[in-house]
C-alpha cells in the first residue's frame, strides 16, 4: 500500500477513536507528518510533529535526558522511547509514533546504514518499541522505508 492511501486509512482511524495524532522524528527529518498532512482534512487529528534532528533537539523539545543520549546513542530503542513519550507530554495527541536512525550514506560508528529505532507511545498504553533494519539501500530509500513502517505502527496500534 502505499503511503497516501496508508496515511488516509490511518487519519480514519483515528478519527474513530477521536484520537489526535503527534510525530517526533529525527531521521525522516518531518516526512511522516508530511505523509499523513498530504491528505486534505487531516487537521482534525494530526496534532503536531517534533523534528528532533539534532541531540540538543531532542533534549530541549521532548526532554530526552542528555545523559541516556551520550550512553545508548541517539539511535537507539531508548532514545527512541523517550522521544514518543516526549511528544506525547507535550502534544494534545493521545497517540505518538517516534524513529530516530541511520539514513545513511554510510554507517553512523557502529551503527550501521538502515538502522531505524521505532516508538509507538498512546495514552494509557506501556509504550513498544522496535528495530527495524532497512539494510544499506540508500538514504532516500531508507527515509522512505521509515515513513511507510510508521505509518504501519501507527495503524496496528489503532486496529
Amino acid at each position: 500500500m502505499d503511503h497516501l492511501n496508508l496515511s488516509a486509512q490511518v487519519l480514519a482511524n483515528a478519527r474513530a477513536r477521536g484520537l489526535k495524532i503527534a510525530t517526533a522524528e529525527s531521521c525522516t527529518g518531518g516526512l511522516i507528518g508530511g505523509a499523513l498532512t498530504e491528505v486534505p482534512g487531516s487537521s482534525d487529528v494530526f496534532d503536531r510533529g517534533f523534528i528532533t534532528y539534532s541531540n540538543e533537539a531532542k533534549t530541549d523539545l521532548l526532554g530526552v535526558d542528555a545523559r541516556i543520549l551520550r550512553k545508548a546513542g541517539a539511535v537507539s530503542e531508548r532514545v527512541a522511547v523517550l522521544m514518543a513519550e516526549g511528544a506525547l507530554r507535550g502534544s494534545n495527541a493521545g497517540l505518538v509514533v517516534a524513529v530516530t536512525g541511520v539514513a545513511g550514506p554510510g554507517a553512523a560508528g557502529p551503527k550501521p546504514e538502515g538502522r531505524v529505532c521505532f516508538a509507538v507511545a498512546q495514552t494509557g498504553r506501556d509504550t513498544v518499541s522496535e528495530t527495524v533494519e532497512f539494510g544499506a539501500i540508500g538514504r532516500h530509500d531508507v527515509r522512505q522505508a521509515t515513513v511507510v513502517h510508521a505509518l504501519e505502527l501507527l495503524n496496528h496500534a489503532l486496529t
